[in-house]
């Protein structure tokens, strides 16, 4: 209906001018009563853009609120809340006002939501388990409890299991690193999966890890020897360069050497420009390039933008330095 989709669009306007009225984290008490109301709404879309609002504001005073919403919206989920929108945002707004009573994670985290597609039916909940997931690690609950639950996520869908790996990193300790390492050795039928058990044992105990995930450099499968280096090159970890710059230096297939210098744009070590800008100077021209590119993102590039520009005017590479 004309009138019905009007209205719901001023809903929506009304909550965009709240959203532009108050800075985020200054819990503006005007905007309490609003939201309130649009957390009742039976629109699942409007209830998610208020819970993000909520999120936002800092309006812990929201959190009954929220709470009562997602109990709404796990009645006929399908029918009140498709997508899983409101249930998304009502456990990303619960977490970030901090609240840690771990049950409606508990609750989230095992739901599964399949909804009809051409040809059979989805689960639309993946978004919501691993948010649930990435909740549960800041709860007041004890350890065996939330490692458990993210072990069990570790046999789920893709983007579950990639946010079941980052919460386990962010649970620190001899169990979780060895489960990781664990996890890395078994593999994953996504390369990802295994790139983000690196990104976690890197992040967690650094110095043990450089050589543990140097390994991988040398895995049979292509895109783990590519998740490998991302990871290494990524890391804190000064060794980590090193085991890189050794890498580009052996017998590494051309894909590799191509992967190693693209990720070290990203690298936080000035060592890693260093080796990049001693590529532009000295490497093929195809490395040299792929070099030039890489330091033209990376953190340094002001500090040696005369220098690469100089190598590639010497060498006749063209490259873009902006």
């Amino acid at each position: 209906m004309p009138g019905g989709k009007q209205a719901f669009e001023r809903k929506l306007e009304g909550l965009a001018s709240l959203r532009a009225a108050h800075a985020p984290g200054t819990a503006p008490e005007a905007a309490l009563d609003p939201l309130r109301k649009a957390l009742k709404d039976r629109s699942s879309y409007l209830v998610s853009k208020a819970a993000a609002l909520a999120g936002d504001l800092g309006l812990t005073a929201l959190v009954p609120d929220l709470l009562h919403a997602f109990d709404h919206f796990m009645l006929e989920p399908v029918k009140t809340d498709p997508q899983c929108w409101a249930k998304n945002a009502i456990v990303k707004a619960l977490k970030d006002l901090n609240y840690d009573d771990p049950a409606v994670f508990l609750r989230g985290i095992e739901h599964v939501q399949m909804e009809a597609v051409m040809g059979g039916s989805v689960d639309t909940a993946l978004t919501l388990r691993g948010a649930c997931a990435l909740a549960l690690v800041a709860c007041t609950l004890d350890r065996k409890t939330i490692l458990t639950r993210l072990i069990d996520l570790l046999v789920d869908e893709l983007p579950v299991r990639l946010d079941a790996i980052t919460a386990l990193g962010q649970v620190p300790g001899l169990d979780t690193a060895l489960l990781l390492r664990l996890k890395a050795l078994l593999g994953d039928k996504e390369a990802e999966v295994t790139g983000r058990c690196f990104d976690a044992l890197l992040a967690m105990t650094p110095g043990e890890s450089v050589g543990f995930v140097a390994r991988f450099l040398e895995a049979k499968d292509p895109d783990v020897r590519v998740e490998a280096a991302g990871a290494l090159a990524s890391s804190r970890e000064p060794k980590a360069v090193d085991v890189l710059k050794q890498c580009f230096a052996g017998p590494a297939d051309a894909i590799l050497k191509t992967a190693i210098l693209q990720s070290l744009a990203g690298s936080p070590h000035l060592s890693a420009a260093e080796f990049l800008l001693s590529v532009v100077e000295e490497g093929s021209s195809e490395h040299a390039a792929i070099a030039g590119e890489s330091l033209a993102k990376s953190r340094f590039r002001e500090e040696f933008r005369e220098r690469v520009g100089a190598a590639a005017r010497r060498r006749g590479i063209g490259l873009l330095l902006s």
